[in-house]
């Protein structure tokens, strides 16, 4: 029953009459990129900046999983519209370049995919030949894609912002339960009540007795309840606490170390789900459009041999680091990757570093940020069930699952090339792509799929690290050089059918994964390096018996259930990974390449998100 349903809901998918789209694109810049240099054979890029301007039909049948579209303000047509910006550097010559289209989900309105490919200076505006790096994508002839999705990225520092609408109840607002968890690395009187440079919704009433505030030492630990009078929802300036209905401040401040976890009363839900909808019509546009509704032309469109003006790209891939690889995922689960006509909108897929997560994309007060790691967040929607792409069973629940059985349903399933490194094994429950949830056997993975795993690889790429100035620290590990070539092997898999190297990852059948504490036990003593001997292992969450159907959560915080079993890669005699992509550092190593197992710190100061 359940695969006729799918079946039904693709073919009335794909034949329904209605499309979503981008009504208008809206030019605000145009200028030469990196002084206009010239890129191999493809010559100069120009720059383009401008914004956006969508419609989505909440009755077509593609657009039903976008929880709460229904409830959105609609236009007298129906359709529900908003904005967003978006990026595009192109070859001057579309001729010349090689007619694809490479689109970067930004991670938290910032930009990465040039300094991770091309070794380059990172920068959301990017301009300057240091912006270009080595140039490698511009060589290669790519028109480069970035277009905002996540509603709740602060503005500034160049990062991309949309506006999705509010959800409302026949135009009366509607409130619900929000969950807060606030981890300090050092003392401090008051935090926001979220991080990586994103907003959260506030207090609907900063007096209301149904806010409760509790520590604990650990995600598994007993809930303490901290009476009402010693905090607020205030912020410290100076000597002053100033009323901030998106901060909490606690007399005698946060401990560091401890969880501290705040569940309140928000209003004014906004249509997060509309975010998947943007990237799936921003690249539906510029690879499929000539014009948009108004005439103006898709600045991607060119002259075909008998003079007339069509989209210049060929194929379109889709590319995410971290966050914006679990975005890619999400999207492929939930069918985000076929536009409302039925096509394919990326041919090829390839989200770097995801871990095994999805993420808070698609539900009602979703916080996009959030997400598990070791220590923090376990209650965040993201690592849930299923994980493989590919069939496969809970044993404890009994269900049944497949990452792409969406995308098979609708005969639309693209090449999928996941990438990443150690580091996601110890903090982003990687193992559970490609095992059992019960650690124990491998999983099969789909045909259209292929995995790649850096040995010993830092989660943000050590050579762009010191130019864009994310955190990282200690490993050197340079791992830039196969993800280009993997790019390279992408394209020759869509475009021409040649089958990419076989999957490369660490494996139950050959002893290569292990629990981290048997990790612990047969690591090699070297001089000042203290091993944890644990990781990140999630649990089972219940957010209520509706959440999995209508996206509204009625249990938060959610109950934690047994959790699912995840894995590390093995070690060998000098400390380094066995079972994934060995770079020469690794395969004749003058040391050891440690990931970073300790929490990621998040503080009230702006910083990069892992």
């Amino acid at each position: 029953m359940r695969r006729a349903v799918c079946v039904a809901a693709a073919l009335l998918w794909m034949t329904a009459a209605a499309a979503a789209e981008v009504e208008r694109v809206e030019i605000l810049r145009r200028e030469a990129f990196a002084g206009g240099m010239s890129f191999g054979t493809t010559g100069a890029y120009e720059k383009i900046v401008g914004r956006l301007h969508y419609r989505v039909d909440p009755r077509h049948a593609a657009n039903q999983r976008i929880v709460d579209l229904a409830l959105a303000p609609a236009g007298p047509d129906g359709w529900v519209r908003f904005t967003g910006d978006f990026l595009l550097l192109k070859p001057v010559d579309l001729a010349k370049g090689n007619h694809r289209l490479l689109y970067e989900v930004n991670n938290r309105g910032g930009l990465g995919m040039l300094p991770r490919f091309n070794l380059a200076v990172g920068s959301n505006d990017p301009s300057s030949p240091e912006h270009a790096g080595n140039g490698f994508l511009m060589a290669q002839g790519y028109s480069l894609l970035w277009s905002a999705w996540n509603w709740d990225v602060l503005p500034g520092g160049g990062r991309l912002q949309i506006e999705l609408p509010v959800a409302t109840d026949g135009g009366r607002p509607i409130s619900g339960r929000v969950v807060s968890e606030i981890v300090v690395d050092r003392r401090s009187a008051s935090e926001p009540l979220a991080w990586g440079n994103s907003r959260c919704y506030p207090v609907a009433d900063p007096d209301a007795a149904d806010a409760v505030l509790t520590v604990r030492d650990g995600q598994r630990g007993a809930r303490l309840p901290i009476p009402r009078a010693r905090w607020r929802f205030a912020r410290a300036d100076g000597d002053r606490v100033v009323p901030d209905p998106a901060s909490l401040w606690i007399d005698g401040g946060f401990d560091p170390g401890r969880i501290y976890e705040l569940v309140y009363t928000a209003r004014d839900p906004r249509v997060v789900g509309l975010g998947l909808a943007a990237i799936r019509d921003s690249i539906a546009f510029f690879r499929f459009a000539a014009r948009d509704s108004a005439g103006t032309p898709n600045p991607l469109v060119a002259a075909d041999p008998a003079g007339r003006l069509r989209p210049d790209p060929a194929h379109a891939y889709i590319f995410g680091i971290s966050q914006s690889g679990r975005v890619i995922q999400h999207m492929l689960w939930q069918g985000f990757h076929v536009d409302e006509r039925g096509r394919l909108v990326f041919d090829g897929a390839m989200p770097h570093v995801p871990g095994g997560g999805k993420g808070a994309f698609n539900h009602r007060f979703a916080q996009t940020t959030r997400h598990p790691s070791e220590f923090e967040d376990h209650q965040a929607f993201a690592d849930v069930f299923p994980f493989v792409p590919g069939p496969q069973t809970d044993p404890m629940t009994g269900e049944t699952g497949d990452v792409l059985a969406v995308a098979k349903a609708l005969g639309k399933v693209p090449r999928v090339m996941y990438t990443g490194t150690s580091t996601e094994y110890w903090t982003r429950s990687a193992s559970l792509v490609h095992t059992d949830v019960t650690g124990t056997r491998d999983a099969v993975l789909d045909p259209a799929v292929r995995l790649y795993v850096i040995a010993g690889g830092p989660h943000q790429n050590s050579r762009t690290s010191a130019q864009t100035g994310y955190a990282h620290p200690g490993n050197p590990l340079d791992h830039s050089a196969p993800l280009r070539a993997l790019l390279v092997a992408l394209d020759a898999w869509v475009a021409a059918g040649t089958a990419p190297p076989s999957s490369v990852y660490p494996r139950l059948d050959r002893g290569e994964l292990i629990s981290a504490s048997r990790h612990k036990d047969t690591f090699p003593a070297i001089p000042g390096a203290r091993h944890p001997g644990t990781m990140l292992q999630p649990p089972r969450l219940d957010f209520g018996p509706r959440f999995r159907t209508t996206g509204i959560a009625e249990v938060l915080p959610p109950v934690f259930g047994p959790a699912y079993v995840a894995l590390v890669p093995a070690a060998d005699t000098d400390g380094n990974d066995v079972g994934g992509i060995r770079t020469p550092d690794v395969s004749v190593p003058l040391g050891t390449y440690l990931v970073s197992v300790a929490k990621p710190v998040k503080t009230a100061s702006p910083r990069v998100g892992w």
